[in-house]
């Protein structure tokens, strides 16, 4: 049985070990922090509940150990997934632990959200062992990750970092290059900062904003993502007549990007208060049930089309599931 070890859980790292073992896999977990094993369960019960609702052909779950040391985590480790504190310098120190115990043929993989690998494998021992690995919550649900490589990072760790991401279900983006907060978190921090003035300015509340995604180009997105939406908006000419329609506008002053919205009292407090009454009393753990409801219920109208994450879901072999 292949041994992954999760290091820092939290709901990130928590998803991690779930999508690892409930696709067969011996998981080393450790997280000091004193509510980590309960907050583990919480999102194990809801993988076990939601993931074989997507996946045709599970194997046998894994067994979870749950460690009290670093290094007995990470000791018989093929790959290690490190999903501690967003601080540059708590992951390095966390890093040169882990390459202290663990062996050199290891995958150790961030899930850091704004780093780079560059950053991250400074003064580490040995540099071409760390990449990124940046999945999307909830883990155990979305197949997406993104693998981002250094320059350091020689092809064959690649290579076998994206074979083990396909063997628990999962579909790696390898980017050309690195940069910081990768691919998917630059593009929610452009619309983040616009929602953000748009609060601040009185335009719309978060409920509204939230209710323009749902009901609109969100449900677009999930399933022909930003350019091929595009290509369809124009018409039988396709891309390049969108771009000659609407290009122009980028020269427009539609948007605020350039700019941040101080996040003050008062803006806090708005955003807080707005967010509070769209809740409706309904707490966090029942807002993730129907965010992973609703989830599975897309992704399986996706596999009935074939189309986007469906298709993906659909040609998921046995063989990589074993």
């Amino acid at each position: 049985m292949p041994v992954v070890a999760i290091i820092g859980g939290g709901v990130i790292g928590s998803a991690w070990a779930a999508r690892f073992l409930l696709h067969g896999w011996q998981v080393n977990f450790y997280d000091p922090a004193f509510d980590a094993e309960s907050v583990l369960n919480a999102v194990l019960e809801k993988a076990r509940r939601w993931v074989p609702e997507v996946y045709d052909h599970l194997p046998a779950e894994g067994a979870l150990t749950l460690c009290q040391r670093l290094e007995d985590a990470v000791a018989d480790a093929q790959w290690i997934q490190e999903s501690t504190p967003e601080r540059i310098e708590v992951k390095q120190a966390v890093l040169r632990e882990i390459q202290a115990a663990c062996t050199p043929d290891a995958i150790i993989a961030s899930s850091t959200s704004g780093f780079m690998p560059s950053e991250l494998q400074a003064d580490a021992t040995r540099p071409e062992q760390i990449i990124v690995a940046h999945p999307y919550n909830p883990v155990y649900l979305l197949p997406i990750v993104e693998c981002v490589p250094s320059a350091s990072v020689p092809q064959d760790t690649v290579n076998r970092a994206e074979s083990i991401l396909r063997h628990i279900g999962m579909k790696p983006i390898t980017l050309q290059a690195e940069i910081p907060a990768h691919v998917g978190d630059r593009l929610l921090e452009a619309v983040w900062r616009e929602a953000l003035w748009l609060v601040k300015d009185g335009v719309a509340t978060t409920e509204q904003i939230d209710d323009i995604m749902t009901h609109g180009f969100g449900l677009r997105w999930a399933q022909k993502g930003l350019f091929e939406t595009y290509r369809t908006a124009g018409g039988k000419a396709g891309m390049r007549h969108f771009l000659e329609q609407f290009g122009p506008c980028l020269q427009w002053p539609w948007t605020k990007l350039t700019d941040v919205p101080d996040l003050d009292d008062d803006l806090i407090n708005r955003i807080v208060t707005q967010s509070d009454e769209q809740a409706a009393g309904r707490t966090v753990s029942e807002l993730e049930d129907e965010r992973d409801a609703n989830l599975v219920a897309m992704l399986k109208s996706l596999r009935a089309q074939d189309s986007a994450a469906g298709a993906f879901l659909n040609n998921l072999s046995s063989a990589h599931l074993s």
